[in-house]
């Protein structure tokens, strides 16, 4: 997993509340051990009725054709535990979600892939929000992880909240094996503590087994 630093680039604007796992990352019908999740991105709500891109969705707008920053509203990545929804978002270039709430488990996800998920309270979105549709893509906004902060044209920048626990991870690239292994000094210290304090419990008793048959 690449550490999150900071990114630089086209925000666009998906405003809109309760997008699920299967909006943003729909199953296809036909299954692939090798699925394209470029194309997997927002495929149906991309296409109209005849299945053609439809040029009025915000996605598919050329300004936006290649975005960095994904902002949009309340309960983003709701449904079911897809981690699929995420890879899809990396593979357009997104590499943080700014939003009204993401749900728990989409959340998760992001955090094991290096994607940096933001909420923003109401005034701070708002506040955001219309400074992302006024450039409608014309120039970039920053987020550094390393301050915590938002920057970008038509305002001052935006603070935002992470747990230290959770940015140690994105700053670094670990998921939770790496986190674990962060630990492995204090583990072991642990366990030489547990041989001299119960070394019983260091030994592994086989019982007898009697084969089938016999």
């Amino acid at each position: 997993m690449q550490p999150f630093i900071s990114i630089t680039g086209v925000a666009v604007p998906l405003l809109r509340d309760d997008i699920n796992t299967d909006q943003i990352a729909p199953i296809p019908t036909q299954r692939s051990l090798k699925p394209d999740y470029r194309e997997m991105f927002f495929h149906r709500a991309r296409r109209g009725a005849d299945d053609a891109l439809d040029p009025a969705h915000v996605l598919n707008q050329p300004q936006y054709a290649s975005p960095s920053i994904l902002v949009t509203g309340r309960n983003f990545g709701c449904g079911s535990s897809r981690e699929g929804a995420v890879w899809t978002l990396m593979a357009v270039g997104v590499t943080c979600i700014i939003a009204r709430g993401i749900a728990d488990l989409y959340r998760e996800n992001c955090l094991q892939n290096g994607v940096l998920p933001i909420e923003l309270p109401d005034d701070a979105a708002d506040d955001l929000e219309r400074r992302v549709v006024g450039v409608d893509g014309a120039q970039p906004f920053t987020v550094d992880l390393r301050t915590r902060m938002i920057s970008g044209p038509g305002g001052v920048d935006i603070a935002f909240e992470i747990s230290d626990a959770d940015r140690t991870r994105l700053l670094e690239g670990l998921d939770d094996i790496g986190m674990s292994l962060k630990h492995m000094g204090e583990v072991a210290e642990w366990e030489e503590r547990m041989r001299a304090k119960a070394p019983w419990l260091q030994r592994a008793l086989r019982a007898d087994v009697t084969e089938i048959g016999e």
